[in-house]
């Protein structure tokens, strides 16, 4: 084998020893033994083993913070209050946190390792997190690229109550050990489903290339396989206001709003509020539920869709704006929407579609306190 070829291989090699050696190391030489996490000022003590980190220790006390990410660091979102001295920020969790946070000491909870004992302010909305079993009763292709899942929950969480979340929140979907993949992994998705369905979750799941749980959905997941569900979080919901209610989406952000327009056909919430809605895809390809969303349009006088298609097909045949959704936003904010009229945004898809409408709400007249979305 050429050098050259050798030296990086050899390096690879040694670097990998090392960090088994350093993980072995950690596991003989630091034992933390038992350690106490106190919540909320003695709400509710834990006696733990030490060693791992404070996200998955209290999942294993059925206390789940939300992580979208599955707690790798990369979402942001497992923030906790921590009332004692655990160190400085890591440059893992500087990216997540504003200066007051720091000043606070809010921690990201997979990056906090217990070492001893430890008290720690989380909102009081974690206790009724739930992990529910669950059965797939459906999968549908939507598209290509996304599938809808409708899971039952089973007969013992259906007798204890089911589920109860609100229009906008999300679950965690828990996807186990495959081909290869040696832990249970998961990843949260907006719910579709009806709240008044408590019975039952509906999930939205776009196939993200190198995904972990979205390739296990779209190449493992069958009907009739057990899943585990973890919710409700979140607080992207709908404002008790009068304000027009201006909702963005693209792929698998439908789902909130096809819960929320849902929610608002079978209970007529919101009465007071006018809703335009853009949705936005590449081609006709990327596009659906589109005959769902014009029976809802028929069915609720003050609802307005408004799909478009930024890079449509000759095939396509399609006769709606084309555009980005961005433009086609702007234009119908500016001739085609009321005038004097409070404004909310409610937006639901990529970090940069999400950057790229607030710009574009905020230009006209949107303050961005006004503005809600959820980041995935």
């Amino acid at each position: 084998m050429h050098p050259l070829i050798i030296g990086p291989l050899v390096t690879a090699g040694l670097s990998s020893i090392l960090a088994l050696v350093i993980s072995v190391t950690d596991k003989i030489v630091n034992d933390y033994g038992e350690v106490s996490v106190d919540i909320n000022g003695g709400k509710k003590k834990l006696a733990v083993r030490g060693g791992s980190h404070l996200l998955g220790t209290l999942a294993t006390e059925n206390i789940f913070v939300a992580s979208a990410c599955g707690g790798r660091g990369t979402c942001g979102a497992c923030k906790v209050k921590v009332l004692s001295d655990v160190g400085p920020h890591l440059p893992t969790e500087l990216p997540y946190m504003n200066a007051e946070e720091v000043e606070a000491n809010t921690r990201l909870a997979c990056q906090v390792k217990l070492k001893k004992d430890i008290a720690i302010e989380i909102p009081e909305s974690l206790f009724n997190i739930r992990k529910f079993r669950t059965r797939i009763e459906s999968i549908k292709d939507l598209t290509y690229d996304i599938k809808e899942l409708y899971l039952a929950l089973s007969d013992a969480d259906v007798a204890a109550g089911g589920i109860a979340f609100e229009c906008g929140q999300y679950a965690q979907l828990v996807a186990p050990p495959y081909d290869g993949i040696k832990e249970s992994t998961q990843r949260a998705y907006s719910m579709s489903s009806s709240p008044l369905d408590k019975a039952h979750i509906e999930l939205l799941v776009r196939l993200v290339p190198g995904g972990i749980v979205t390739t296990w959905v779209h190449t493992q997941l069958k009907v009739g396989d057990e899943v585990e569900v973890i919710g409700p979080f979140g607080e992207f919901g709908v404002k008790d206001t009068d304000a027009l209610m201006v909702c963005v989406a693209g792929g698998s952000g439908m789902a909130p709003f096809k819960s929320m327009l849902n929610h608002i056909l079978e209970t007529n919430a919101y009465p007071g509020k006018e809703i335009w809605y853009f949705f936005g895809a590449r081609s006709k390809r990327d596009m659906f539920y589109l005959q769902q969303m014009a029976e809802l349009e028929g069915k609720i006088d003050r609802f307005h869709f408004v799909p478009a298609l930024s890079e449509p097909n000759p095939e396509d045949a399609w006769n709606g704006p084309t555009g980005l959704i961005t433009d086609v936003l702007d234009t119908y904010i500016k001739d085609k929407m009321p005038k004097g009229r409070p404004m909310e945004g409610y937006l639901c898809g990529s970090p940069g579609m999400i950057d790229a409408c607030i710009k574009v709400m905020s230009k006209n007249g949107m303050t961005q306190d006004k503005i809600y979305f959820d980041k995935f």
